[in-house]
């Protein structure tokens, strides 16, 4: 039988987009009750494809497992409403610029005057301090800022451009590091019987993931590896990942060419790095008159790490994420679709994504009953007058 590691803890989630609704998104995996703070027109990503029956599956997949209220910020009593539900609950996540939350009278400083145990993440692009703090922040720019990309271009062969930015890895890392920071913030509660305060920076996430080049550009090196370059087969492309010496030799082996174990250009990890190229035209001619399947077959009983490339589409067809639990099939009211669950399984806890994908403002009388005690008839009062809003 498992338990919810989080159960009992009660989120209030003031974010959008992407960083702050995938933070979140964990924390309900593990059993945590999110009430979505949705504006009347509702989140953004509720717009953005893809769409059947004008339901997003991108919105579903960020915010399956949460109740959603839906609440006119601009209305006085809306604000009201706000923070009577703020001092009802465990944690508070915002991913607004800084400066918002405390105009609204919603910044933490004010707020755990009353509600000493309060946990509250705030989630920019910056940080709340320093001179760049309020600048605007979405992560294409923060991939740009925190050298991500030029390191990731010092890769790329013959390139001048930076590469275009499609996934939204700052996005990712900041949600993930919030989700660890709650955590850090709710055991330190344990023990002192407070809460805290989290300023998580996308920036400062993104500067610590490219771990090597973080020391290599204090300490320059006069040759720096050239990472990994993928093996050109007669169908598509292999990458063939040899890392340490006992991999080069496996890799050697298995392509039938035992003799370059010995050879000096290869004995040596700067060796090979000087030698890249040469290593890359071996692979290549080894590889040319064979399939991908073909090439990831051998290599694979020589034990070399390796892998054909696949589609996404591909990856989610593998029996392998199906057999070990890698994504819930959940229906979000316009049919099945599959999301990812948490990497990670616990022995004695669920951690999973929630089938249940809100509609705007499902959840405004269940929360206001249950949290703050409303009647009905208060609620459909607060409905009349627009300050709750739903679909």
């Amino acid at each position: 039988m498992t338990s919810e590691v989080l159960g009992g803890v009660r989120v209030l989630d003031f974010t959008t987009i992407v960083s702050g609704p995938y933070c979140t998104r964990m924390l309900a995996d593990l059993g945590a009750e999110v009430i979505k703070i949705e504006p009347p027109e509702g989140d953004f990503i509720r717009l953005q494809p893809p769409l059947r029956d004008n339901k997003s599956a991108y919105f579903a997949s960020l915010n399956c497992g949460k109740k959603s209220v839906a609440i006119d910020f601009r209305q006085p009593e809306g604000l009201a409403l706000v923070r009577e539900l703020a001092a009802k609950c465990d944690v508070i996540v915002e991913n607004f610029r800084p400066g918002v939350m405390r105009r609204l009278g919603l910044d933490y400083d004010v707020l755990v005057l009353n509600h000493p145990r309060l946990v509250y993440c705030s989630i920019s692009g910056f940080g709340q301090t320093g001179p760049w703090a309020k600048r605007s922040a979405y992560a294409p720019m923060l991939h740009a800022a925190s050298g991500f990309d030029l390191v990731n271009l010092s890769y790329q062969e013959g390139l001048e451009r930076p590469l275009t930015a499609g996934i939204m890895i700052g996005d990712i890392l900041g949600g993930t590091h919030a989700f660890g920071a709650i955590q850090t913030a709710l055991l330190s509660r344990e023990k002192s019987g407070r809460g805290d305060y989290v300023d998580l920076s996308m920036l400062d996430a993104l500067l610590g993931m490219p771990t090597y080049e973080f020391q290599e550009a204090q300490f320059p090196q006069s040759k720096q590896p050239k990472g990994f370059r993928p093996t050109r087969a007669k169908d598509g492309f292999i990458m063939i990942a040899a890392v340490k010496p006992n991999n080069f030799e496996a890799l050697w082996r298995a392509i039938g060419r035992p003799d370059l174990i010995s050879d000096p250009r290869f004995t040596t990890t700067r060796g090979r790095a000087e030698n890249s190229s040469a290593v890359a035209t071996l692979l290549d001619q080894w590889a040319a008159t064979k399939t991908t399947a073909e090439c990831e077959a051998i290599l694979t009983e020589g034990n070399v790490p390796c892998s054909g490339y696949s589609t996404l589409r591909e990856a989610l067809n593998q029996p392998h994420l199906e057999q070990r639990g890698s994504y819930e099939v959940i229906n979000d009211g316009a049919g099945l679709l599959k999301v990812p669950n948490p990497p990670f399984k616990l022995r004695t806890a669920s951690a999973r994504a929630r089938g249940r994908v809100p509609s705007l403002g499902a959840d405004n009388a269940e929360v206001l009953a249950s949290v703050l005690g409303y009647s009905s008839e208060r609620i459909a009062a607060l409905e009349a007058r627009k300050i709750l809003c739903r679909e």
